[in-house]
């Protein structure tokens, strides 16, 4: 039920924790500017479906298990390192090239502004997804986050946890679509190569960033 929610204070910590940069809202400014904002936005939809089954797992107790669990938080955990930690070395060496020197066609055929083969909206999607499925965090972010918004007396918690993870979903794509348009922004502004090399590499660092900060924690 949506009115066990305390709407009034969760949605002004959840535009300040969706606004703050981080490697997806990077991911979606990345993308802005290499391939314009509508493939940015599409991309997004990837995290937000990792982000939707997160939610459906933390209303299901999955959430709990994986905060009480050692095993499954540490597997998790070196996962998700290994990934963002190889995706972050990859961008800082491919910063500044082309949009995507091994990608495949759109479907709309479009193409890089060096005319190489532009990548698809799916394969851009299937980043974002995995960034944000191989952050363990998120899903506890969702595990610890959410519940602090359920009043006291609510006398369920699965519908009202679904509605706030929802409504974190529609706060959270506001913010990537401002993210992609921006980039988008300054690719229509000719960005020079020099600009496209320093976002590159902020985005590659914030991801070894992100696995360096998962690799140091416990639980």
């Amino acid at each position: 039920m949506v009115t066990d929610v305390e709407w009034a204070a969760f949605f002004p910590a959840a535009v300040l924790l969706a606004a703050t940069p981080g490697a997806n809202q990077l991911l979606a400014l990345r993308n802005g500017l290499r391939h314009g904002p509508r493939a940015a936005v599409g991309a997004s939809l990837g995290r937000f479906g990792a982000f939707a089954l997160m939610a459906a797992a933390v209303a299901a107790g999955l959430g709990a298990l994986l905060t009480a669990s050692e095993a499954a938080f540490t597997v998790v955990k070196w996962s998700g390192v290994a990934y963002l930690a190889w995706l972050g070395v990859r961008t800082v060496a491919t910063a500044g090239g082309p949009a995507d020197a091994k990608g495949r066609r759109s479907r709309s055929g479009g193409a890089a502004p060096d005319g190489r083969p532009a990548p698809s909206t799916r394969r851009l999607a299937r980043q974002e997804f995995v960034v944000a499925a191989a952050n363990p965090k998120a899903l506890i972010l969702f595990t610890v986050f959410l519940p602090q918004f359920l009043s006291r007396d609510a006398a369920h918690v699965v519908l009202p946890l679904c509605a706030l993870g929802a409504a974190y979903i529609a706060v959270e794509f506001c913010c990537a679509c401002g993210y992609a348009a921006l980039g988008g922004r300054l690719k229509a502004l000719g960005t020079t190569r020099r600009v496209r090399r320093r976002l590159d590499a902020a985005t590659g660092a914030a991801m070894l960033g992100l696995a360096g900060w998962l690799a140091t924690e416990k639980r």
